[in-house]
C-alpha cells in the first residue's frame, strides 16, 4: 500500500464540539442553496407593473355640483354630517395615483386653504375631490 499523506488522520473518530450543538441537516444544506443575487428585483418588476389611474379633470357640470355639495358641508359643519368622500390619493412612488372613498364626519371647510376637514385628522383637498355623497 502506497504512502498517503492523510494515513495518520483517515481513521479517526469525527470530531464533536464540547462547545457548539451539532447543526441539522437542514440547517446544513441551506448554507449551500441558492441566494437571491438580484435581491429585490420581483418587488422592482411587481412595482413596475402595477397600475395607478390618472387624476380626470371634472367637466363644469360636474364642478359646480361639487362647489355646491362644499357649501353644504359648511353651512352643516356645527352637525357634523356623515359624508362618503371620493378623492384622488397620488401615488408616492410613481405619477398618478388612485380614487379612494372615504367616510367621515366633516370637520370644517377650509374655504381660504381649499380643504376639506374631516373628523380623525385627514385634510382633502378641493383639487383632488371627485364627489362627496351625504350618508
Amino acid at each position: 500500500m502506497a504512502n498517503n499523506e492523510y494515513d495518520d488522520i483517515i481513521n479517526l473518530p469525527h470530531h464533536v464540539s464540547a462547545n457548539r450543538p451539532r447543526m441539522s441537516v437542514y440547517d446544513r444544506a441551506a448554507q449551500f442553496s441558492p441566494f437571491a443575487a438580484l435581491k429585490g428585483y420581483d418587488d422592482e418588476i411587481d412595482e413596475a407593473a402595477r397600475l395607478t389611474d390618472e387624476q380626470s379633470e371634472l367637466a363644469d357640470a360636474r364642478a359646480e355640483e361639487l362647489n355646491e355639495k362644499l357649501i353644504l358641508c359648511a353651512e352643516q359643519a356645527v352637525k357634523k354630517p356623515l359624508v362618503r368622500v371620493t378623492h384622488f390619493v397620488a401615488d408616492a412612488k410613481k405619477s398618478g395615483g388612485a380614487y379612494v372613498k372615504t367616510e367621515a364626519r366633516v370637520k370644517s371647510v377650509d374655504a381660504l386653504r381649499r380643504v376639506l376637514q374631516l373628523e380623525g385628522g385627514m385634510n382633502i383637498a378641493f383639487e383632488c375631490l371627485y364627489d362627496i355623497e351625504f350618508v
